[in-house]
This record gives structure tokens, sequence and C-alpha cells, in this order.
């Protein structure tokens, strides 16, 4: 605004008052508040806002979530001393605008045509001519020059020493809309500020404070949330999040607060008819929109409209901004497996966002009730299964060295990579949540239908994981001849059963060894029961599992010495894949299917099996949950803000924009033109000022002189 840093000196009050005042009007304070904000600003562009608790401590630790929730780190934008700091902005930047703008108005009108004629020598553009005319008839001359060349002119006539009104000063300006940008400038701080003081949680902070509103923590009907948890429909401004599911209206927008939820009631519901999303070839969604009827509460009127990304509705002063989507409780039909011997599979159905009991069968013996809580499901899921096949296969010397494919994978289009993509949509999956008494959760994820992830054999993707914060690991279940898992579920069925292994023991030693050989088939019979049986395990003991080809291994390590391990190795893993072969065929005997045929097709089934019945020794749930079928009901996210402050935010951003441009790019210039009789003759003597000095100036002045006065050539200093 000014040369100064200095604040606005008042003359009465006490020192400390004085001393306040001057510091709260300084352009230092402004300029530190300024870094203050824009530091905060990183902050919370790097920091994700308004994320649950538990996302900060599983991502940066106990001590540093807390420590952002106690300076709100985690919702800088509504925390108390985001909002007091540009408060304050405000306050500063308005006392410069008032200390500064009658100063700046008073130059605007003054042309300081009182100079000196001895000042003007002392400036860096001056020159000096002698001219024909009289110098009241050159002072016009050039007067009328400048005018036409766009400058504001002023002439004042003089006493001299060659007689009284003889000399004259013409004085002009031009670019004078530079200290115009100062204003506009610095106005559009206070006016962006104030809007976003006016859009921001100020106001509903004041109603929490003044009126007695509440954050609700608490769960339940919205319709059963107590009035001082609601804010009225009067509420002159707000920003809050409205899901409405489809063939449902909804009327309540939820204001999230760092220490829960308040309620905002709308003077409208807003009814979903139908939700459109689009996915690109990735999965992504490309575009969602809704089809949706807003309902007046007051004249019952219904008015249609659309709303997309970036295509707001707007009703009664308030914009409904399409923000995301979700599930609108969809409805879920599951097939309950057993994954524990003695187990029986079982239906159940259920609705996303719901939960239900697990009793007797579907709980592990002994356990207490677990809790079934239904989370999502995904229609879509596209995963890529091109960079493993295309490294596996592509036979490339890993000696190779080819700098022109180097550099060309670099070069060209953003979406260039080195990395094959076989993009593939693998099917629906559903996500769950088993929870304990003590109210430990698991989380599972599911897919529909059975997945080639490369080797040939389709199999079942049966996810867990301990936390959020930790990907899913994946039971992978091959599928049957079917394409089913119910028979891997026999197989681990007969396995847990003494009388089917040593069925399957008699059967496997009957076709390897000659019945003659009596000798060496009671040994290959100890050897396969043993096998199976350490494969088999006795279940869970202290936590851990007990078989197996961990306890395969465990028995080898602690029995064979190490110089015959590879080979012992070799033999029992053939003996172990053959007592399961038989093991398969018997479970399919009994349950009264055909036997499995020696091909291809079968070798990869079982080879799947073996790892996949060693794997589901640790499946941490008594039951996997299977999707047969699902009704899908698709909800939208709305975004409904009444934004007060929207139309002088844009208001402050024209004039910054004005106001930068005015400053970086108008030059304020003045020319002054000192004429009067010398020694007989007419002399003139000129000076040029600028706010900023630039050859683009030191080219215009030569020019200017050669025009006004006539000067042949630039002056001392100048280029």
């Amino acid at each position: 605004m000014s040369d100064t840093t200095q604040g606005l000196h008042i003359q009465s009050g006490s020192r400390a008052l004085r001393a306040g005042i001057e510091l709260l009007s300084s352009m230092r304070f402004a300029i530190s508040l300024l870094t203050v904000i824009c530091i905060a600003s990183v902050i919370g562009t790097v920091l994700k806002q308004h994320e649950p608790a538990v996302n900060y401590v599983n991502q940066f630790g106990p001590f540093w979530a807390e420590l952002f929730g106690a300076i709100q780190l985690n919702a800088v934008y509504s925390a108390w001393w985001f909002l007091l700091i540009l408060a304050f902005l405000v306050v500063s930047t308005s006392l410069c605008i008032a200390r500064n703008t009658p100063k700046i108005l008073s130059d605007l009108k003054a042309y300081k045509e009182n100079i000196r004629e001895q000042s003007l020598k002392a400036f860096h553009h001056k020159a000096e001519a002698a001219l024909p005319g009289t110098a009241e008839a050159e002072a016009r001359r050039i007067g009328t020059l400048l005018a036409g060349g766009g400058w504001k002119v002023r002439l004042q006539q003089r006493d001299t020493a060659a007689g009284p009104g003889s000399g004259w000063m013409v004085a002009a300006k031009a670019g004078a809309a530079n200290k115009l940008g100062y204003i506009a400038a610095h106005s559009a701080i206070v006016l962006v500020c104030v809007g976003g003081l006016l859009d921001g949680d100020l106001i509903v902070r004041a109603q929490m404070l003044l009126g007695g509103k509440t954050p609700y923590q608490g769960g339940g009907l919205i319709a059963d949330v107590k009035p001082e948890h609601r804010l009225s429909e009067r509420n002159p401004t707000f920003r809050g999040n409205l899901l409405v599911a489809e063939g449902t209206q909804s009327s309540t927008a939820i204001l999230n607060q760092s220490d829960g939820v308040l309620l905002q009631e709308l003077p409208f519901a807003v009814e979903l008819k139908k939700f459109i999303v689009e996915h690109y070839s990735t999965g992504m969604p490309k575009l969602f929109a809704s089809e949706i009827v807003i309902h007046d509460k007051i004249t019952g009127e219904k008015t249609p409209a659309r709303v997309e990304v970036n295509h707001p509705a707007s009703y009664r002063g308030i914009e409904i901004y399409q923000s995301s989507f979700d599930d609108g409780g969809s409805h879920l039909k599951l097939r309950a497996l057993p994954m524990a011997p003695g187990g029986k599979a079982f239906d159940i159905e259920g609705i996303v966002g719901g939960s239900t009991q697990l009793t007797g069968q579907g709980a592990a013996a002994g356990a207490d009730t677990l809790t079934l809580e239904f989370t999502a499901l995904r229609t879509i899921n596209v995963e890529n299964f091109g960079a493993a096949a295309g490294a596996a296969g592509s036979g490339a010397d890993v000696r190779k060295v080819d700098l022109r494919e180097s550099v060309e994978s670099r070069l060209g289009a953003a979406n260039k990579t080195v990395t094959k993509k076989e993009l593939r949509n693998v099917g629906p999956s559903v996500s769950y949540k088993l929870r304990d008494a003590a109210g430990q959760a698991r989380e599972f994820h599911n897919y529909m239908l059975p997945v080639d992830t490369g080797d040939g054999v389709p199999v079942f993707l049966l996810g867990v994981r301990e936390s959020p914060a930790e990907p899913f690991r994946y039971l992978r279940v091959p599928a049957d001849d079917k394409g089913g898992m119910e028979g891997f579920l026999r197989m681990r069925e007969a396995l847990s059963d003494p009388a089917a292994r040593e069925e399957a023991v008699r059967r496997y030693v009957g076709q390897a060894i000659d019945t003659s050989r009596r000798d060496l088939a009671e040994q290959l019979q100890q050897s396969a029961s043993r096998a199976l049986a350490l494969f088999a395990g006795r279940g869970m003991v202290d936590g851990k599992p007990t078989g197996g080809l961990q306890a395969v291994s465990d028995f080898m390590e602690a029995n064979v010495p190490e110089a015959e391990r590879a080979r012992a190795g070799e033999v029992l893993v053939r003996i172990l894949n053959g007592t399961l072969f038989e093991l398969a065929q018997l479970s399919r005997q009994r349950a009264g299917l055909p036997p499995l045929p020696q091909d291809d097709a079968t070798r990869g089934f079982m080879t799947q099996a073996v790892l996949s019945l060693s794997d589901a020794q640790v499946y941490p749930a008594p039951v996997a949950l299977e999707l047969t079928d699902f009704t899908q009901v698709q909800a939208s996210v709305f975004q409904v803000a009444r934004a007060p402050g929207k139309n002088i935010v844009y208001l402050g951003c024209a004039l910054l924009i004005l106001g930068v441009f005015a400053m970086l790019y108008v030059r304020e210039r003045r020319v002054w033109v000192w004429v009067a009789p010398q020694e007989g003759r007419t002399h003139a003597t000129m000076a040029l000022s600028a706010n900023r000095k630039t050859l683009d100036g030191d080219k215009e002045f030569v020019q200017l002189a050669q025009k006004l006065i006539g000067a042949g050539k630039a002056p001392e200093g100048t280029a």
C-alpha cells in the first residue's frame, strides 16, 4: 500500500492501545498473517481433512493423531484459530486500506506542478533544449501533444526574472490505475476473507456457542435426534452432505464436526429417481449423475432436475452438487460355508449397512456369538492381469541393455507405460465384518465368481485383514468341475475324518504297491498315514494351527538329517499328493459323484487344493460367506450448500485480478517541462519519473524528449 510497513498512529489512549492499533494496521502484521494462512492451507491440502480418528492413528500413530486432534489440523479450515486469523487479517488489511487510501486519492488528484526547475535537473531522466517560439506558445504546444498521447495535463504560469508570468510549467501524468491497483488488490484480500468467513463454520459455531446447539454423537434414526442437534431452515450459511437412496427422499443434511454431527433442515426434500454411473475400462467411474425431483415443503411443488459433477442444481438459494455415490442398502443373499470341521453350510440374507447375529454353527465351537456386519457391495472389480503374464512370458534377457527402448518408453504421451496392461472385470464382490463380543472385528472381502489369476486354475478369492491399515490377504480356494467350492469343502471335511484318511491311505497303497510286497506296503502305509495325519493337524493349539505343509516341514526338520531332507521331502510330498487325491475321490464317491479324470485340469485343481487346504488352517473365521445373489440399490451423495459469501468471493477474485494486472502492467509516469525565456530565447527543461525503472521507460523518455522539445540525444545515464 505504501513504502512503509508502519501502521496507524493515534495520539490518544494508553501506550499499549496505541502500540496495538499501530501493529494491527501495519503491513508487516498483515503479511505475517498471510504467511500463517498459507502454511495452514498447505497443511490442510497435504493432510486429509475430516477423516475418522482411527485413520490418523493407523497412519501417524497415537501421539501425532492426538496432537492433530488437539490443534485441529485434521479440520484446518474450520478450526477456531484459522477463523480467528482470517478475522484479524480482515481487520488489519481494512485498517491498512483506510490509512493509505486518502493518501493515494490525494496523490491521484495532484499534478505536482509546483516543482522547481532545479529539482527537475536532479531527476534520472532529464533533458534540455532551446525552442523557437515563445514560452506560452511552446507550453501550450507541449501540453497539446501530451494530451493527444493520453496524458492528463495541467499548465501553470509563473513569474521569472524575465518578467511576471513569463515562465510556464507543463505537468502531465499517466498510469494512475497503478495506484488504484493497490487499493483493488488489498480490497480483494478483505472480500475473499469475508466471503470465506461467511461460507465457513463461523456462523454455525456462533449458533453452537450462543444458541445452545451441540453436536450429536449417537446413532439411530434421524427423526429421533433432538432439536438441540438441529439447525433451522433459516440458517444463513451451511455446507453439508445429503445421502439419498434410489426411490427415497431426504430433507436433512449432515454437517460433520470434529466431535460429532449437526443436522441441517432443508426447505425442500430431494427424491432420487435414478442414479447413473458409467465406467472407464479401468473400472474407475467417468460419469455419475442423478435424476432427482425437488419437493418444496411450503408449496408442495415438484421440480425435476439433473445433477452431474460440475453441473449443480440450484433451488431457493441452495446449491445441490453431485459429490459421490454409495450403496443405498443393496439386498444380499449369501451362502455361509463352514471353514471348521463338523460345520454345515447355511443360507443368510442381509442389507448393506445392516447386521445380524451368528450363533450355533455360524460361530466357532465354544466361542461367543459373532456379529455379522454387511459393509459393501461392488458390482465391478477391474484388475490388471497383464504385468505378471508379461513378465513371465516375455522371454526377455534381463542382462539386455536397449538404450533406444529405454528412452522411447519415457517419451511421448503422459499415459505411456512400460508395464503391459490386461484389464479384466472379475465380477462382483462383497465386504463384511465379523465382530466378537469384545468389539474386535476382522474385515473380509470375497469375490462372487472364480478368478483365473494366470496359472489356468480358477480360484475363489477370500480376503481378510485385521485392520483397515493392512492390505487384504487372500485364501485361494480352487473351483471344482462345477465351478463351485463344494469340491474343496468335501475334501476339507474328509481330511478331518480319521476313517476317511485311513481309507484314502489304503487305496493309495493298494495302487502304488503290489499286494505281494506286504513289507513295503506296510511301510508305505505307515508313512502315508503319518504324512496325512500331520497335514490334517489337531486343530488350533494355543492360537496356532497344528497342520498343513508347515507341520510336515517341522516334522522333517526335527526327525530327518539335514543331508537327507531334500530327497525325503520329495518322497513325502509325492505320498501326500497321492493320498490327498484318493481322499478327493473318496469324498466324491460319498457324495454320489463320478471320480475325477486323470487330466491336466484335475492336476491343476489338486495342486491348488493342497495349498488351499494348508492355508485354510489359519483362516480366522468359522465360516466364509459366498455371494450367491444380490439386488443392487444405488445411493447418491449430494453436497448441499447455502453460500452467501460466494458472490463476495467472486467480486474479490475479480478485484484481485484487476489489481495485480494494474500493479504489474501499468506504470505510473509523470512528466514536467519548464518553459521560460533565457538569454533572449526560449529554453525548455524536461524530466520524467516512473514508479519502476525499465528499459521501456528509458526508450519512452528519449522519444518524448525528441517529440516535445526536440532533444537530439539521450541524457546522461540513459540507454
